[in-house]
């Protein structure tokens, strides 16, 4: 069998991460993406630089293989027509333009569904549609300092801190994909296609999980606590002679084997430590008392006493050495494909994994409008002398 979304075509009008993530995981499935870039500079992460590889951003590189580029200049009327012939072949239709530019180009949902009933449109934007303040601009940076995320992340007495990675907008990502699955597998019962509005701070709110929870049924709010977790104890990071360990300990009985691993078979019958719940209470006096013993043992040799104990922990790594970790190569996580302009390019392989639906080899991602031609003469039936009036006219890279 062949990839799971081999033959879905995907017109994909987004830029920078929240967009881009999402249609490369369905490109991941096997579908085919027809990414559309603005002639010249491309979309905005060609330009975001340090670091980059043969002057090419590696940024950009992380979030668009397995596509094809097309250049295209919709604020041309051969340019616009172009998006709305590939809209009448393309399945889905995926885009985080602000609403006021979709109605510029006359390529709101109404429309699009003129066009083609069947087209899945999947609109990604910072704040939703729909409502006074759909024209905001969305950036993760600030719906992490918005949703409360930063509140919570942080040391205890430090200033509130954002994620290493701009996660919301990749969660928003994956929340597009979910939308889009669902979506087709409507369309295959109903016949017809669907709006799907994906907003940055719904998937933000969303991803507060038992955060909020914990704050819309008590009405607490909740605070930072560096590494550690507000309820569970102990879990957090470590100091080891040789470097750091992270625990993660969630249940009594997972306490009992860490106490006996550690020679603190004492601590777990001590009745304030004994549940997690009185852990919790009394994490003042017994996080101390770990933190001394941790600080003279070895971590290689702790590690493997309590990976016997089955207890959760490990070493706290530098991106490198996660990337060509055991389990990484075990997993097979790194893939490599030859690249004409890097030699090689390398990325982290999807985590889809399926057993009837293989993964197809990444290709790389496109140079701005390298597939121009190929895509407007196999899906719309264009000459030589048709795609060369087009790139005259300027519609066309």
């Amino acid at each position: 069998m062949g990839a799971a979304l081999e033959g879905i075509k995907v017109l994909d009008l987004t830029r920078v991460l929240a967009g881009p993530w999402a249609t490369m995981t369905l490109g991941d499935l096997g579908a085919e993406i027809w990414k559309i870039e603005q002639p010249g500079a491309g979309d905005d992460t060609r330009g975001w630089m340090p670091p980059s590889v043969e002057g090419i951003s590696t940024y950009y590189l992380g979030a668009n293989r397995n596509k094809k580029s097309l250049a295209v200049n919709m604020g041309t009327a051969e340019g616009r027509e172009i998006i709305v012939e590939l809209a009448r072949k393309a399945d889905v239709l995926v885009e985080n333009f602000r609403p006021a530019s979709l109605r510029k180009f006359r390529l709101t949902y109404d429309d699009l569904k003129a066009i083609n009933p069947r087209l899945i449109v999947c609109s990604i934007s910072g704040y939703g549609r729909g409502h006074a303040q759909e024209e905001r601009p969305g950036y993760d940076f600030i719906i992490q300092a918005e949703s409360g995320f930063m509140a919570i992340t942080g040391e205890r007495d430090g200033e509130p801190m954002r994620l290493g990675v701009a996660f919301i907008d990749l969660v928003t990502g994956m929340n597009a994909v979910q939308a889009v699955l669902a979506a087709l597998y409507m369309r295959e019962r109903s016949g017809e296609g669907q709006w799907l509005d994906i907003g940055l701070n719904d998937s933000a709110l969303f991803f507060l999980a038992n955060i909020a929870s914990g704050h819309l049924n008590t009405g607490s709010e909740p605070g930072r606590y560096g590494n550690a977790h507000p309820s569970i104890v102990p879990y957090q990071i470590f100091a080891c002679i040789g470097g750091r360990i992270a625990i993660a300990v969630g249940n009594d009985e997972q306490f009992r084997r860490f106490c006996r691993a550690l020679g603190l078979a004492h601590l777990s019958d001590d009745p304030r430590y004994a549940t997690n719940r009185k852990r919790t209470e009394h994490r003042e006096t017994l996080l101390p008392l770990l933190e001394r013993h941790f600080a003279s043992l070895n971590l290689t040799d702790v590690l493997g006493d309590l990976h016997a104990a089955g207890v959760p922990a490990g070493d706290v790594r530098s991106v490198g050495q996660a990337l060509t970790s055991d389990i990484a190569a075990l997993r097979q996580s790194v893939v490599s494909v030859p690249a004409p302009t890097i030699g090689t390019f390398r990325s982290v392989r999807s985590p889809l994994r399926m057993s009837a639906s293989p993964q197809r080899e990444p290709t790389p991602p496109p140079a701005v409008g390298e597939h121009t031609d190929a895509v407007l003469a196999e899906h719309l039936g264009l000459g030589p002398e048709q795609i060369e009036r087009l790139r005259a006219a300027g519609a066309i890279g």
